[in-house]
């Protein structure tokens, strides 16, 4: 990890406050003087059960999990803190592999960072999650359709008046293809336009697409509503079509 000294950042997110979960001290020193450089407020812990005291306790905006942890690791803390709260976690793991990245994302996990990285560019995806997870702007219009209740400035959706409880990441896909029925968007589309990406690793749309489709599908393997289009990546159906044989074009698998 680059170590050099912090530079000056804009505070545009505000005073937010980030529970920062990392047991190397090294590494928890430098990102924590990133962070608080940037304007944030930082809480430290350094093994999974403080880690969940903490984000219980203290509320925070954002959670940086680091994906090896002492005495819980950071897999079973986001799964824990799925099971009650909706913060938006970045996850740090130093496992290069495809399997690993991925099994913090199905965990719920909203972003990724493997390292070694530089502490600028953590700083930046922080700032990324958070701009989609707090409203600085006027809010888009609510979407009534095929069923789904979406309400941008509560962060709130309900399909046939069931809520559902999404991840940051979860929350701005839906409201994107919502927002754009029965249009068919690549993989590279959609990393750009809910993920502010100019490039990353598109297995991340991939396992949010099939963690979404776990939330809003009757069957997740036979999706109605959130469809693959061979060749091209995905559509959401509105209103969704009558079970049966899938058009030509289309997919009723879970990936592309």
């Amino acid at each position: 990890m680059n170590t050099t000294q912090p530079q000056q950042a804009h505070t545009e997110i505000g005073n937010r406050r980030i529970l920062l979960v990392e047991d190397e001290q090294t590494i928890a020193d430098v990102v924590r003087d990133y962070l608080l450089e940037a304007g944030f407020q930082v809480d430290l812990a350094q093994d999974g059960f403080t880690a969940l005291h903490l984000a219980s306790t203290r509320q925070p905006d954002l959670i940086v999990l680091d994906r090896m942890l002492p005495g819980l690791d950071g897999v079973e803390v986001c799964r824990r803190l799925r099971e009650t709260m909706s913060v938006p976690v970045i996850m740090l793991t130093a496992l290069g592999t495809e399997d690993d990245r991925i099994l913090g994302l199905e965990v719920g996990a909203d972003d990724y960072i493997t390292k070694p990285f530089s502490p600028r560019e953590l700083v930046l995806r922080v700032k990324s999650v958070l701009r989609r997870s707090v409203q600085e702007f006027a809010p888009e219009p609510a979407v009534e359709l095929a069923g789904f209740s979406l309400n941008p400035a509560a962060r709130t959706v309900t399909h046939h008046g069931r809520p559902l409880s999404l991840t940051v990441r979860e929350f701005d896909l839906l409201a994107f293809l919502l927002r754009r029925p029965n249009q068919a968007f690549s993989r590279e589309d959609l990393i750009r336009a809910v993920w502010g990406w100019d490039f990353g690793d598109l297995s991340t749309v991939t396992v949010h697409v099939r963690r979404l489709r776990e939330k809003i599908e009757e069957d997740a393997t036979r999706p109605l509503l959130l469809k693959t289009v061979w060749g091209v990546g995905y559509r959401l159906d509105a209103p969704p079509e009558i079970a049966g044989t899938a058009p030509v074009g289309e997919a009723t698998d879970a990936d592309v």
